[in-house]
């Protein structure tokens, strides 16, 4: 007695309307932050808030993370997560190599100055 079973995973359309709705509503909020014209770090941190909520639903939903065994989500978003790390990292030293320059080669000391 030899049953076929259906690999694919299927959702209901209900589920995909719901996050084509939230993306939707994510994006307004995004423009809305241009359309208010907010300014300086409150700008950019709310258009990189709605920017990686966009990207996490598209990831969790429509490539199917949210219904992958625990090793292949680690396999695709650990190394991204480790880029950030490094980048976080290097961006706080960026100020303590920017004052040493200044203090030993001294400021404004660029090619033909007196």
């Amino acid at each position: 007695m030899a049953q076929t079973q259906d690999q694919g995973q299927h959702h209901p359309i209900s589920l995909y309307l719901k996050i084509w709705a939230m993306l939707f509503l994510l994006s307004t909020l995004s423009y809305l932050v241009d359309y208010y014209q907010f300014s300086g770090y409150l700008r950019w941190s709310l258009i990189i808030l709605f920017m990686l909520l966009k990207a996490g639903l598209i990831v969790a939903v429509f490539m199917h993370m949210a219904w992958e065994r625990l090793a292949m989500v680690y396999a695709i978003l650990l190394p991204p997560l480790c880029l950030l790390v490094l980048i976080g990292l290097m961006a706080s030293e960026a100020d303590y190599i920017f004052m040493s320059r200044v203090l030993f080669l001294g400021q404004g000391q660029g090619p033909g100055a007196p």
